[in-house]
C-alpha cells in the first residue's frame, strides 16, 4: 500500500468578468422587455410579471460580487441571456479540454512533474460538453500522457469524488499518479432569465495532481482519508439530455432544461447532511475538529459555508480558517473547493491538518482529510 498525496494544483480563470451591477442592468432590461411583450396577459392575470433584481439582493442571497465567464456578451444582451460560444470543428480541441489543459499544466509545474509522469486523467465536473468520446481522453491526448482516462459526474461533488477515486488507485498501487481536472462552464446551463438564480454561477477549471508521497518533489498534502456519500434528491436538477428529442415538446424552450433548484429545501436538507458527514469522517479518522487548521468548503453560498463552519468547529471560524472565494468566482460547482484549496493552502505548516469538502446535487457530499508535509 502506498500513501497518496496532492502535490500540485492549478486554476484556469477566464478573462471576462461580470460584476453584479452590469448583471443587474442586463437582467432588469430583460424584465422590461418581457413585461412589455406580455403586458396583456399580465393584466389578465394569465402570466406573472417578472420582478427586478438588485445588487443588494444578490449579495444578501449569496455573498457573490462578481463571476468569471467564457462569454459575457450574450449573457448581458437582454435579447439573448446566455453565453455565445463559437462552434468548433471536430478537429479542434473542445472548450472544456482547452480550459482543463491550462489548469493541468499549472498543477504539473507546481508539482515539478511533466505529462509523462501522469498515469490517469479523470475529468470530473457537473456538466460535460458531450457524451462521448470522453473529455478526459481528449485531455489525455492533448497532454500526451499515457495510461487511461475517464469522465465522471457527481455534480458539485465531482472533484472530491474524483480525488477519492485517484487516491484509491494510487494507494493500491495500480497507478503512480493521476490528474483530476474540473472544467466547469456553468454559465451555459444557468437560466440567466430567472431572478432566483441568475447570479449564482461562473466559469473556471481546476486541476489536482495526486501521486505517491514518495514521488513528491517538494511540499505536499498527504491524503489521510476520504469519505463520499450520496442520497437521492430531485431538489437540484437539470433535465436536459439525449432523450430530449424523443419526447413530446422536448425541443421547446423548457425551464427544466437548465439549472433548477428548490433553494429553501436544499438549504434545510443539505446543511445537516454535510455537517454530520464531516463529523463522522473526522471521528472515523481519529481527528478532533479543533485539530483542523483549514476548511476548504464548496463555494455555493456564504451563509451555507458560515453555518457549516460553525457546526463543524463548534464556534465561529477565525479569519482564514474557512476561506471563501465565491465573492470573486461565484459558484463554480465542483471547482469551488479546489480553488479555495489552491489559493489558501501554502501557508499551512508541517503537520497541519485541513479538510476539503464539496456537496451538491444528488444529494452528494465528499470530503478529503489532508496533512501538510513541508
Amino acid at each position: 500500500m502506498h500513501t497518496p498525496a496532492i502535490t500540485g494544483t492549478g486554476v484556469f480563470t477566464p478573462d471576462q468578468v461580470i460584476k453584479n451591477a452590469e448583471l443587474v442592468t442586463a437582467f432588469n432590461a430583460y424584465v422590461d422587455l418581457f413585461n412589455a411583450e406580455h403586458a396583456s396577459a399580465i393584466e389578465a392575470g394569465e402570466v406573472a410579471a417578472k420582478e427586478y433584481s438588485s445588487e443588494d439582493f444578490i449579495v444578501k442571497a449569496s455573498g457573490i460580487n462578481q463571476r468569471y465567464v467564457i462569454d459575457k456578451t450574450g449573457i448581458l444582451d437582454p435579447h439573448v441571456m446566455h453565453p455565445l460560444l463559437r462552434q468548433r470543428s471536430d478537429d479542434e480541441p473542445s472548450l472544456m479540454a482547452e480550459m482543463a489543459l491550462d489548469a493541468a499544466h499549472k498543477a504539473l509545474v507546481q508539482a515539478g512533474k511533466t505529462a509523462t509522469d501522469v498515469d490517469a486523467v479523470i475529468c470530473a465536473c457537473s456538466n460535460l460538453e458531450r457524451a462521448y468520446p470522453a473529455i478526459a481522453i481528449e485531455i489525455q491526448d492533448k497532454l500526451q500522457s499515457q495510461g487511461f482516462a475517464f469522465d465522471m459526474n457527481v455534480a458539485c461533488s465531482s472533484a472530491t469524488f474524483g480525488i477519492q477515486a485517484a487516491a484509491d488507485m494510487v494507494r493500491s498501487g495500480s497507478i503512480r499518479s493521476a490528474l483530476v481536472v474540473n472544467p466547469e462552464i456553468c454559465s451555459a446551463h444557468l437560466e440567466w432569465r430567472d431572478r432566483d438564480c441568475h447570479f449564482i454561477f461562473g466559469d473556471v477549471a481546476t486541476a489536482t495532481l495526486i501521486e505517491r508521497a514518495e514521488d513528491a518533489k517538494g511540499a505536499y498534502f498527504e491524503i489521510k482519508s476520504t469519505r463520499c456519500a450520496t442520497t437521492f434528491s430531485n431538489n437540484i436538477r437539470n433535465n436536459n439530455g439525449y432523450l430530449r428529442r424523443s419526447r413530446p415538446d422536448g425541443l421547446r424552450d423548457r425551464r427544466d432544461m437548465q439549472f433548477m433548484q428548490n433553494g429553501r429545501k436544499v438549504f434545510k436538507e443539505v446543511l445537516p447532511l454535510v455537517a454530520d458527514h464531516i463529523a463522522v469522517h473526522l471521528d472515523a479518522s481519529g481527528v478532533q475538529a479543533d485539530d483542523l487548521k483549514r476548511l476548504w468548503l464548496h463555494q455555493a453560498n456564504k451563509s451555507m459555508n458560515d453555518f457549516i463552519g460553525r457546526k463543524v468547529l463548534g464556534r465561529t471560524p477565525e479569519p482564514g480558517e474557512q476561506p471563501n472565494i465565491l465573492q470573486d468566482y461565484a459558484n463554480t460547482s465542483s471547482a469551488g473547493s479546489i480553488i479555495a484549496f489552491s489559493k489558501y493552502s501554502n501557508d499551512l505548516k508541517d503537520g497541519d491538518l485541513g479538510l476539503i469538502c464539496s456537496f451538491g446535487a444528488g444529494y452528494s457530499v465528499g470530503s478529503v482529510l489532508l496533512q501538510r508535509h513541508a
